[in-house]
């Protein structure tokens, strides 16, 4: 089969994005397979299903723990076409943390209900949100969470909120959350301490909810951040909360 063949055959591809990888084929453009494959996944949708496991498991890796307690908004798409996608099993799936390739993803909420986990799904509507958006507010024993978070296709997702403040990171580099007060020093404190413990940053992105309010600072680092670092930026003043976030680990 010719790579054109391939590229118009494959259900992951839409027929625009399909045109276009055509298109970059024949003026010689550099192409990388996942770009014409797609994830390695099971499931019918690279979005709904796919990224949507993806979603369940950066919360369940924020989290930081099994979950009791599992409420999945769908908007848009997700809430349309999620069902007949397998989007709720894939979400629960990835709390429970599975990724998008394990094949007990069909069956997350049987082994959901047998951890007694409750789990609630319900359709909701977002103002200027993407199509493909997922609200998930989940209880652990010690800990709870809430994210907004996209799938953008192909597997990839974004997360927008986390805990009502605005944010924007994939969860494709170690990443550290970190929620404080919003007065000076912060921000110092823990990049200099990083630094200090020779981890080189990617990205810095600060929100805030007003001035001197609640803040969340999300630190996108090249190296793995360890446990002991992590335990001495939530012993310092201000510092409400820690979270971080290693697709690896």
């Amino acid at each position: 089969m010719t790579k054109i063949a391939c590229i118009l055959y494959n259900k992951n591809i839409s027929k625009g994005k399909g045109l276009q990888i055509i298109a970059d084929l024949f003026l010689g453009e550099s192409m990388n397979l996942f770009d014409i494959l797609g994830p390695i996944m099971i499931g019918p949708s690279s979005s709904h299903t796919a990224g949507a496991a993806r979603i369940g498991y950066v919360a369940r890796k924020l989290l930081g723990e099994e979950p009791i307690y599992i409420d999945i908004g769908l908007h848009g798409s997700f809430a349309a076409t999620g069902d007949g996608h397998g989007t709720p099993m894939a979400i629960v799936g990835g709390l429970l943390g599975m990724k998008p390739d394990d094949e007990r993803l069909p069956q997350s909420f049987e082994l959901a209900h047998s951890l007694g986990i409750e789990i609630i799904r319900h359709n909701i509507y977002l103002r200027e949100a993407h199509p493909n958006t997922a609200v998930l507010f989940v209880k652990g024993k010690k800990r709870q969470l809430e994210i907004q978070a996209e799938s953008l296709g192909g597997g990839t997702i974004r997360i927008c909120k986390i805990d009502g403040i605005n944010t924007n990171f994939n969860g494709d580099y170690p990443t550290l959350i970190v929620h404080n007060i919003d007065e000076p020093g912060h921000v110092a404190g823990v990049t200099a301490l990083l630094a200090k413990r020779q981890i080189n940053l990617a990205t810095v992105q600060l929100y805030r909810d007003e001035r001197g309010g609640y803040a969340v600072m999300v630190i996108e680092s090249d190296q793995r951040i360890p446990e002991d670092v992590l335990y001495e930026i939530e012993e310092m003043p201000g510092i409400i909360k820690v979270t971080y976030l290693n697709m690896d680990a």
